[in-house]
C-alpha cells in the first residue's frame, strides 16, 4: 500500500486530499476512513489503498500511521522557546523599538509621507516581536 501525507481535508465536505511520497495528489472521501475517524489533519502520515477513478486516483481505503499533530501543544512548545526575554531585555526592546520610530517613521509621516517599503517591513517586524513578546 502507498503512503503519504494528508494535504488537506474538509470534514464538514467530507473529503480532501493526499499527497503521495511519489506521484500525484489522491482524492480521499470520508467512507475511506477508518471507523472512528471522522478528519484527517494536514501533515498527517496514511497508508491507502488506491483505485483509479474518472477524475485520477481515489483512496479506497485509509489506514492512520501516525497519530495527528495536536495543534494546541504545537503552540504551547512553540509560546515557550519564543520567551526568552526577561523583563530588563524587554524594557530595551521596547527602547530601542520607540527609537527606531522616531529616526525612521516619524521624519517621512512629518513631510506627508509614508515610508519606503523596505524600512516599513523592517520596523514592521521590530514591532511585531515586541508584540510576540509583550503577549506571552
Amino acid at each position: 500500500m502507498p503512503t503519504g501525507r494528508v494535504k488537506w481535508y474538509d470534514a464538514e465536505k467530507g473529503f480532501g486530499f493526499l499527497s503521495q511520497e511519489d506521484g500525484e495528489d489522491v482524492y480521499v472521501r470520508s467512507s475511506a476512513l477508518p471507523s472512528g475517524v471522522e478528519t484527517l489533519k494536514a501533515g498527517q502520515r496514511v497508508e491507502f489503498g488506491i483505485a483509479a477513478g474518472r477524475r485520477g486516483p481515489q483512496a479506497l481505503t485509509v489506514t492512520l500511521i501516525d497519530p495527528p499533530p495536536s495543534l494546541s501543544r504545537t503552540r504551547r512548545e512553540a509560546a515557550a522557546a519564543e520567551r526568552k526575554h526577561s523583563p530588563d531585555e524587554l524594557h530595551g526592546m521596547i527602547e530601542d523599538m520607540i527609537t527606531l520610530l522616531e529616526s525612521a517613521v516619524q521624519p517621512e509621516l512629518r513631510k506627508g509621507r509614508y515610508p519606503d517599503r523596505k524600512a516599513a517591513r523592517r520596523v514592521s517586524e521590530v514591532v511585531r516581536a515586541v508584540a510576540r513578546e509583550l503577549e506571552n
